[in-house]
């Protein structure tokens, strides 16, 4: 009958392997079977009962305690050495697991609630000054084990650094003032602006948080632990340290590090053709001059469709553009409607 079944998959277009891992079978063992004519399914089980297995009466003991009202707040973690002081052994702590599993009652067991991974609100850019992104990232010292602390503000949407500076030490108060002077350069009021970052202790400091609902910012975190609810940073930082000019020796001193800083926000903003932006520079997108790049670059293409039309088989040259809204932490929905084919629809 699987053979069966595996003969139909494949005669529709799907292939051996991911049709075997369906069945949980090994591709070599369908093989095996289709070699010998006429057989199926030559699976039989275990001959024997595996002598480690508890017995029905002991599983249906098992689930009586834990679900007793002594027992039913309390994880297998807290019942197996509570039962073993009074001298009882029912079974070890991933016996327990596996019943509460099997019975689908492997829930949140007491008053606590249920830890939640749910991902922060998706934010919107349409333009600049909409969504901030900061961080603070590590320079190596020429001193072991002593670092200095780049702190970098970005605009979400054209990926400009907004603010940047290097420091001895994380300190929220100096963070605070980096916004302040950020949004006056940027000639921002703060009013619903979002700024996003991790939870680091900066992140949440008081001075900082005071000096935001002053400004009018909205605070937006990343859950603990997950760097990927905040990309931008991370990816600016990625960028940063395999830059081909990246010192590949400590620096000497914080004025060292800030220098080093200073050239390459430069090269950034000037030179480097971001990819997420349709390769033009943070500053072009920024600015405003990206529709009159791209318009240049398909002119460009169309004289060279023009010249060489059998080049281009399906009639159409590169689509230069930009995406229009940048999301952060967007939902499942949102990523499909910003794929390529949706955006060129």
């Amino acid at each position: 009958m699987i053979l069966g079944w595996l003969d139909e998959a494949q005669e529709a277009g799907a292939r051996l392997a991911p049709a075997c891992r369906v069945v949980g079978l090994n591709t070599s063992t369908v093989q095996r079977w289709r070699a010998r004519k006429g057989d199926d399914d030559r699976r039989h089980g275990p001959k024997t009962t595996p002598v480690t297995k508890i017995t029905p009466a002991e599983r249906e003991r098992a689930l009586d305690v834990m679900n007793s009202p002594e027992y039913r707040d309390l994880s297998p973690k807290q019942i197996v050495p509570k039962l073993a002081d009074k001298g009882e052994y029912i079974g070890s702590e991933s016996t327990l697991y596996r019943i509460l599993r099997e019975e689908k009652l492997l829930a949140q067991r007491g008053r606590a609630k249920a830890p939640t991974s749910k991902p922060p609100t998706e934010k919107r850019a349409t333009g600049p000054g909409q969504v901030w992104s900061w961080d603070i990232t590590y320079l190596r010292s020429s001193v072991t084990g002593m670092f200095f602390y780049m702190y970098v503000f970005i605009d979400v949407w054209s990926r400009k650094v907004v603010a940047y500076d290097v420091r001895e030490n994380e300190c929220t108060d100096h963070a605070a003032k980096m916004l302040e002077q950020a949004l006056e350069g940027e000639g921002l009021t703060g009013v619903d602006l979002v700024l996003h970052s991790d939870n680091g202790s900066p992140m949440r400091g008081g001075t900082l948080k005071a000096m935001m609902e002053w400004l009018g910012v909205i605070a937006s975190f990343s859950r603990p632990h997950v760097s990927d609810d905040n990309p931008f940073s991370e990816s600016l930082f990625r960028t940063m340290k395999y830059w081909r000019w990246y010192p590949k020796k400590p620096f000497e001193s914080c004025a060292d590090a800030l220098r080093w800083a200073h050239r390459f926000v430069g090269w950034y903003h000037h030179d480097h053709l971001h990819s997420a932006l349709g390769f033009i520079t943070p500053l072009d997108r920024h600015e405003g001059r990206a529709d009159a790049i791209f318009e240049r670059r398909t002119a460009v293409y169309e004289a060279a469709r023009k010249r060489h039309p059998y080049r281009w088989s399906r009639g159409k040259t590169r689509t230069w553009k930009a995406p229009p809204v940048v999301l952060l932490n967007p939902t499942k929905d949102s990523r499909l409607e910003m794929t390529p084919k949706r955006l060129a629809a």
